[in-house]
């Protein structure tokens, strides 16, 4: 059950939008399941107009108007309950039981006798545009005595009641608490800019699954009402501004070896960056935010690191790149380059080819990575969320480099990355064991620049299709059933699609005449090897998600990092 809170100071405001239409018309006979107790004495469950709900309003402000006590921040405490869609319906005397035992979680009841009560009333209105069972809970935050109920850390408190309560009335446990994840919602504004333009994404997308399957199936007009709006909002997730921006951001920090290079590979997509210096000072940065370049006359809407994802916090992706004399120094000057809309300083590896031998390495050597992962314990935490977030990292990457808009890689990556947002920071720092993803990032960022072409992106895809295995693993032994759900399908079989895709440029390749450079015939036969080996484990039907985790002693996740080199060059014209 998910908790909703906000706050606000018009009682009336609020109450006539709980019994009106709703902004898509979707409230439908709004009624009262629970209240104070004057309150229920004068309304019963019959179904609420507009005189109803001011008459409500004006009982509910009674204690405020009297006194004439005011409230910073507003003294209307609203609160929604709300179910998935899949829990079913509760009746009203189950949701009168929930609510009222909300409001004694919350503290704004009599507190046993000791206080006067809070004014509150619950209302029910139908399911949400989603199909979601709620109610609304309103709370007059001045007491019957002129006094203030106390809203400290009311947020975290009604997550805390709403854990109790899914316990003590048999509601679906919210799986992110027990997995210690927690990732950003979504606003309704938020959404609805992108409603329009998801259709015709999941339109677009549907045909084109229609004409690989080869198989009769009903048009996009004649699917079934449900599963198209499923396909829908998936798009809409896909397409929300801030995931975009967050996608783009996770590919550059997992593809970077150090801030600078992060720096510089947000701003090579196309972002607008700009730090958050400490105070007094330009050259230490605590935090940064990036936007989307604007359509003409248009404001940026900037986003700061935390609002992307949890992981993404500046403090946290510092603490997967080594620490060297000059880092602080090297990112500080790309920083102030990016605010003032200036060059980058001193171009990096991102501006070169990289090194045709690292598509064989890397790949390799994720594979002894997955090997390794067998031995981590499930409630070794920082190491799931590590690989989550450097995996996820490697497809936002591969996505940003060859998906126009969000596709197959982007929904993979996103599907991953929550798995890696943790509320709380790991215990230690993360430890130097995974730069053999971070090197697979840096290798995709570049797939549309060369390479070995799809040959070589199809074993590195069946390693990191095997590591996402293994995240699926973690998630359905530690009874995360949902995300290990999501995982299967938003992963391994949008990269079966991806897979697919490589095998079929792989084919054509082979017998088209080579016009480009070509990788020596040792390092095309092993990469050749490799990629036969990955599709036929995966046409004999070895599904990628059904490793093993079963020894409770971990071994330490550290392969030794490869040393990179780059051509010397004199890049230090203008951004491309």
């Amino acid at each position: 059950m998910m908790p909703n809170v906000s706050r606000g100071d018009r009682m009336a405001g609020l109450m006539t939008y709980l019994v009106g239409k709703g902004r898509a018309n979707e409230h439908t006979e709004p009624h009262l399941v629970a209240g104070d107790d004057a309150l229920m004495v004068w309304h019963d469950d019959a179904e609420l107009g507009d005189d109803a709900a001011r008459s409500i309003a004006r009982h509910l402000d009674r204690p405020r108007t009297s006194y004439g006590v005011e409230v910073p921040g507003g003294h209307v405490w609203h609160a929604s309950l709300s179910l998935r869609a899949e829990e079913g319906m509760r009746t009203d005397a189950e949701w009168g039981a929930i609510a009222r035992d909300f409001v004694t979680a919350m503290g704004f009841d009599d507190n046993e006798g000791t206080k006067a009560p809070c004014r509150w009333v619950a209302v029910r209105h139908g399911v949400s545009k989603a199909g979601n069972d709620h109610i609304h809970i309103a709370v007059n935050l001045v007491r019957d005595d002129g006094t203030k109920a106390s809203i400290h850390h009311d947020f975290h408190r009604a997550q805390t009641a709403a854990r109790a309560l899914e316990v003590k009335y048999g509601l679906e446990q919210l799986e992110s608490t027990k997995g210690e994840r927690s990732t950003r919602g979504y606003s309704p504004a938020e959404q609805a800019r992108v409603q329009d333009s998801a259709a015709k994404f999941a339109e677009k997308k549907y045909q084109q699954q229609v004409e690989r399957s080869g198989e009769p199936m009903p048009s996009w007009a004649e699917l079934d009402g449900k599963e198209r709006q499923a396909r829908v909002a998936a798009e809409v997730r896909l397409n929300v501004p801030r995931n975009d921006l967050a996608r783009s951001v996770r590919g550059a920090a997992t593809s970077a070896d150090n801030e600078a290079e992060f720096v510089r590979r947000m701003r090579r997509t196309g972002l607008l960056v700009r730090p958050r210096f400490a105070d007094g000072r330009t050259d230490v940065v605590t935090g940064y935010s990036v936007a989307a370049r604007p359509e003409a006359g248009q404001r940026p809407i900037w986003y700061g690191g935390g609002h992307l994802g949890r992981d993404l916090t500046l403090p946290r992706l510092r603490e997967g790149w080594p620490d060297t004399p000059t880092r602080a120094t090297d990112a500080a000057a790309e920083w102030s380059a990016a605010k003032r809309g200036r060059r980058i300083v001193a171009p990096g590896r991102e501006s070169h080819e990289p090194d045709p031998e690292l598509w064989t390495r890397y790949t390799r050597e994720i594979g002894k990575l997955r090997d390794k992962l067998r031995s981590v314990p499930i409630d070794d935490r920082e190491t799931w969320q590590s690989v989550a977030r450097q995996t996820a990292g490697a497809f936002a990457a591969w996505s940003n480099a060859v998906e126009s808009e969000p596709g197959d890689l982007a929904a993979a990556a996103d599907a991953l990355s929550k798995s890696a947002q943790t509320f709380r920071r790991p215990v230690q720092p993360q430890r130097a064991g995974l730069a053999s993803v971070g090197g697979a990032a840096m290798l995709l960022a570049s797939a549309t620049r060369g390479g070995q072409g799809p040959a070589a992106q199809a074993a590195l895809l069946r390693q990191l299709m095997n590591l996402s295995g293994a995240i699926y693993d973690a998630a359905k032994a530690s009874g995360e059933a949902r995300q290990a759900a999501l995982l299967a399908t938003d992963v391994r079989e949008r990269l079966t699609h991806v897979r697919q895709g490589l095998a079929s440029s792989t084919s054509t390749s082979n017998t088209a005449t080579a016009t480009a450079t070509r990788p020596t015939t040792q390092t095309r036969a092993i990469v050749d090897e490799a990629v036969q080996e990955a599709l036929a484990k995966i046409d004999r039907g070895q599904d990628a998600c059904k490793g093993k985790t079963s020894s409770p002693v971990p071994d330490p996740i550290e392969p030794v990092k490869p040393r990179t080199t780059t051509r010397p060059g004199a890049d230090r014209g203008p951004e491309r």
